[in-house]
């Protein structure tokens, strides 16, 4: 297992229905729940938009401004499907994906390196109202992508999954430090209030998918709340 592609690739087969992340918003009672094909779909067609809509190469570079949100899953691996590595919003980066909070920073960067806006509503939607000029509504764009990718130029395993704030990472770095991590057993179920897309959360995400288990993404709960989130997904293990 020593690129994304390889740890999606291997779970498809064995059991594609499955969930493989769930995220639950305590502040609007959302419940979204990807299995292994709808996460792979939506990476697909993310990365689609990321290479056919606007470019992007293997080897350069997205920053991940969201909060935790199941959209930050499916551009990480997005990301490292199209081979291009993962920074942070004070990096250096080719493109950026953003959202409600961060729209305003990034459209003034709009017409410098392509800005894709997630309104974070629910199913993934547009947003309410037209982003500024030169932004691009995730929630427009990302539907009219196909259902499957396949890279001509495909990440390798010497190739940089995170970089910048997240620290220099390759893709076997980081596959083998997830196969091996001690957040959650092998099969297990991780709940997790840490932002995937962000260093301290990074391993919420890549250990669950390197070991053959599931993430339970939770934000705005109440510890009540929490606590029976845990006992009714079924999880095996928590964090932080």
């Amino acid at each position: 297992m020593t690129t994304f592609a390889k740890v999606l690739a291997r779970q498809l087969p064995t059991d594609p229905g499955r969930p493989l992340v769930t995220f639950y918003d305590g502040a609007t009672a959302e419940r979204v729940e990807l299995s292994v094909t709808t996460y792979a779909n939506w990476v697909a067609k993310t990365a689609s938009l990321l290479t056919e809509e606007h470019d992007l190469e293997r080897g350069q570079r997205l920053a991940v401004d969201l909060p935790a949100h199941w959209l930050g899953t499916v551009f990480l691996g997005a990301a490292w499907t199209v081979g291009l590595a993962v920074v942070g919003p004070d990096d250096e980066a080719d493109a950026v994906v953003c959202g409600p909070g961060s729209l305003e920073r990034w459209a003034s960067r709009a017409d410098d390196l392509p800005v894709l806006a997630c309104s974070l509503l629910p199913l993934g939607v547009r947003f309410a109202q037209p982003v500024p000029r030169g932004v691009h509504d995730v929630g427009i764009d990302v539907w009219s992508q196909p259902d499957s990718f396949i890279s001509h130029d495909p990440a390798q395993p010497d190739d940089l999954a995170t970089a910048g704030g997240y620290g220099d990472r390759t893709h076997a770095e980081t596959w083998g430090a997830a196969a091996v991590g001690s957040l959650v057993s092998d099969g297990g179920r991780l709940l997790s209030e840490a932002n995937p897309a962000s260093p301290p959360g990074l391993a919420s995400l890549t250990e669950p998918l390197a070991r053959g288990g599931s993430l339970v993404l939770v934000v705005h709960s109440e510890p009540e709340r929490l606590t029976a989130t845990y006992v009714a997904e079924r999880a095996t293990a928590r964090f932080p």
